[in-house]
């Protein structure tokens, strides 16, 4: 597929003028609680080609992180003991690390905010190192979660402020509603096992848009190809679907298309990106059902980009994720001034997307 591209302004190196074996740094910063629980399980994921970063306020998570880089956020004023579920502490602790944070970003090609939102850490820091990435000229894309409805009130309207204050400095913002979970998941489940699959769900989205760009396939999709489709993009949403079976990668694709994740269908998405995954016997053939199911459901307009790519310890499953983007408003890409009210008013979303 022939595409046009657009002169880039943006700070970093050319990406016409890298050798041709050159491989995208991509980096992913683990912020807060949250964002640390899911960095080390996309560690556990043996995720490839990817950087790892935990940043927080507190220093005891950070110990027990196994990312490859550790930031201990505001470290003079929180002494390491946390934010206290104070977006303002979280904020303010970004601001006074922003030589670590820049040191840790110098280079990057695409870097994933992922964060719980509705804490201290997470909620205030994220946007803050976001908008940090962005100034240095990566791909910015955040992976959130809304917190669950039994947080509570305040909880869930630091939240909506957060996610925000992202959606401002982002290229593509992924939000995945912990409430959703519920209906993808036993009735009996704890509550402990509720947030270890909250983690998973960010990881997955992770997982599926770097695996594209690491992960050589049968049909092989590059940075740029990426780029195409979450550069600028505004709002997105996310859709995993899993199957076994004669007729495994369809049902998965028809499952991703249609889980409680992705909050709605795929009508006026702008760009559409297919990761469709499995071991080796995969065939082609396959892939191909699977993306036709998938693309029938797409606008006729939509830019779609998808790949294939091998993942062994899927057994005889297939997963399929889909990334639909480009709702809504694009970012206003205007330095941001942290010291500003957020205002959580409208957010721009299509009706069929709010939850």
């Amino acid at each position: 597929m022939n595409k046009t591209k657009k002169k880039s302004s943006q700070k970093g190196v050319n990406l016409n003028m890298r050798p041709k074996n050159y491989t995208a740094v991509i980096k992913v910063m683990g912020v807060g609680g949250g964002g640390t629980n899911a960095v080390n399980r996309m560690m556990k994921m043996n995720i490839g080609g990817v950087d790892f970063v935990a940043c927080n306020t507190d220093a005891q998570s950070l110990l027990g992180s196994k990312a490859d880089m550790k930031l201990d956020l505001g470290r003079k004023s929180t002494r390491g003991l946390g934010a206290g579920a104070n977006p303002e502490v979280g904020r303010q602790a970004a601001i006074d690390s922003e030589e670590l944070i820049v040191e840790a970003l110098k280079g990057s090609d695409m870097v994933f905010i992922a964060a719980g939102e509705g804490g201290g850490t997470g909620t205030g820091a994220s946007p803050v190192i976001a908008n940090i990435a962005h100034e240095l000229g990566a791909l910015t894309v955040g992976v959130v979660t809304r917190p669950f409805g039994f947080e509570g009130r305040r909880r869930s309207v630091q939240a909506e402020e957060g996610i925000q204050a992202l959606r401002d400095v982002v290229d593509t913002l992924i939000v995945i509603p912990n409430d959703r979970l519920l209906q993808i998941s036993d009735k009996d489940i704890k509550v402990s096992e509720a947030y270890i699959k909250s983690d998973e769900i960010l990881a997955n989205g992770v997982k599926g848009i770097t695996g594209l760009i690491t992960n050589p396939g049968v049909i092989n999709v590059d940075f740029a190809d990426v780029k195409t489709i979450l550069k600028d993009a505004g709002n997105a949403v996310l859709g995993i679907g899993r199957s076994t079976g004669e007729q495994r990668a369809p049902n998965a694709a028809q499952a991703a298309i249609s889980s409680p994740l992705l909050e709605a269908n795929m009508d006026g998405a702008e760009g559409v990106l297919i990761t469709i995954a499995g071991s080796e016997d995969l065939k082609l053939q396959e892939v191909n059902e699977a993306a036709r199911v998938i693309t029938e459901r797409a606008d006729d307009n939509a830019e779609i980009i998808f790949g294939h790519t091998v993942d062994e310890t899927l057994g005889d499953a297939v997963e399929v994720t889909v990334v639909a983007a480009g709702f809504g408003p694009r970012p206003t890409r205007k330095p941001k001034d942290f010291d500003d009210s957020q205002d959580s008013g409208g957010d721009g979303l299509p009706d069929f997307i709010k939850g």
